[in-house]
C-alpha cells in the first residue's frame, strides 16, 4: 500500500511539472506570435526599410492620431520615403494647417510625394502642396483654393414658431455672426476681414510651394477646381499617374527601387469614425431611409455639416 501511495504522489508531481511546462510553452508561443505580428504589421514599426504610405481621406479636421502617426514616420529610421495619398474635399483651415506643417517636417528630412486620388481640394490641396511633388490622375479634381465661413439664418423659422431671442452683449460684435438674427454690414465686414487674412495666407503657401508668382497663384485661387490635366498645365500638379509614378519620383530622389510600399494605418475602431457612422445612420432613419443609406450619407460628407470655424472646403 505504501508503494502504491508513493506512485500516486510521483504521478501527481509529474502532472504538475507537465502542466507547468505546457503553460510556459503556451506563454512563450504567444509572446513569439505577438512579437512576429509586431515585426511584420503594416504600420512600419519593426519592419525593414520601406516607403511609408499615409492616407488622408474625407473631411479634414484636427486629428491628433494622424499627427502622431506622421511624427512617427518622420522619426522612423526604417522609412526611406513617404507617399501621402489624398482623397479629400478639404475641411477646417486649422486641420489643414496642422497636417501641412507635419508633412513639411517630414519633407525636411525625407522625400515626400503626394498621390491625388479622386479629389484634393481646398485644405486637401493645401496638404498636397506641402509635399515636394504632386501626382494626380488625369481626371482627378484639384484646386478650390480659398476660405469660407457659412452660418444659417434661422430667423424665419423662429418667427413661424413664435420664438424671440433676448440678449445682452458687452460689445456690438460679440458672438457675431449669429444664426438667431440677420447680420448687419459691420458684422459681415468683420467676417470678411477674417476670411481674407486666411485667404492671403493660403495663396502665399501655394505661391511658395508651387514656385509661381503670387499674381499667378491669385489668378488660380478664385475657387476654381481643375482636372489633373488642367492642374498640370497650371503648375498645380507635377505629373499624371498614380502610385507607380509616385514611387518613380521617390527613386529619382535616391530611394532604393526595390523597397516595399507599406501603409501606416490608423488604429482600428477609431471613436470618431464610429461616431460619424452612427450619426449618419440616425439621420438616415430620420429621413425614412434604410440604415444602409447612412453609410452613403457619410460618404457624401455629412460630417461637413458639423464643421466649426473657418473652413477650406469644396462642396460637390
Amino acid at each position: 500500500m505504501a508503494q502504491r501511495a508513493d506512485d500516486l504522489i510521483d504521478r501527481r508531481r509529474l502532472r504538475r511539472k507537465l502542466t507547468f511546462w505546457r503553460a510556459l510553452a503556451v506563454i512563450i508561443l504567444a509572446l513569439a506570435v505577438i512579437s512576429l505580428a509586431a515585426w511584420f504589421r503594416d504600420d512600419g514599426l519593426g519592419a525593414t526599410t520601406h516607403i511609408a504610405k499615409v492616407r488622408i481621406a474625407g473631411t479634414i479636421t484636427e486629428d491628433d492620431k494622424l499627427l502622431e502617426r506622421l511624427e512617427k514616420i518622420r522619426k522612423s529610421p526604417r522609412v526611406a520615403g513617404v507617399i501621402v495619398q489624398i482623397n479629400s474635399p478639404g475641411g477646417t483651415t486649422t486641420g489643414g494647417e496642422s497636417i501641412y506643417e507635419a508633412v513639411r517636417k517630414i519633407a525636411a528630412e525625407k522625400p515626400v510625394v503626394a498621390e491625388v486620388g479622386t479629389l484634393a481640394a481646398s485644405a486637401g490641396y493645401m496638404i498636397a502642396s506641402a509635399t515636394d511633388h504632386i501626382v494626380a490622375r488625369q481626371s482627378s479634381i484639384v484646386g478650390s483654393i480659398g476660405v469660407l465661413v457659412q452660418y444659417p439664418d434661422m430667423t424665419g423659422l423662429m418667427d413661424k414658431l413664435g420664438i424671440k431671442l433676448e440678449e445682452v452683449k458687452s460689445s456690438p460684435l460679440k458672438a457675431s455672426p449669429s444664426p438667431f438674427k440677420p447680420t448687419n454690414e459691420e458684422e459681415r465686414a468683420m467676417v470678411r476681414r477674417l476670411i481674407l487674412d486666411s485667404y492671403d495666407w493660403f495663396v502665399d503657401i501655394v505661391a511658395e510651394r508651387r514656385s509661381m508668382p503670387r499674381e499667378q497663384a491669385l489668378a488660380l485661387a478664385d475657387g476654381s477646381i481643375f482636372t489633373g490635366r488642367q492642374g498640370l498645365q497650371n503648375k498645380l500638379v507635377d505629373a499624371l499617374g498614380g502610385e507607380e509614378e509616385a514611387v518613380k519620383w521617390l527613386e529619382s530622389k535616391g530611394v532604393a527601387p526595390d523597397l516595399r510600399v507599406i501603409e501606416w494605418k490608423p488604429p482600428e475602431g477609431a471613436g470618431s469614425l464610429i461616431w460619424s457612422q452612427a450619426l449618419a445612420r440616425t439621420v438616415a432613419r430620420a429621413l425614412g431611409l434604410p440604415e444602409q443609406s447612412g453609410d452613403m450619407i457619410n460618404e457624401l460628407g455629412m460630417e461637413r455639416l458639423f464643421l466649426d470655424g473657418l473652413v477650406s472646403l469644396w462642396h460637390p
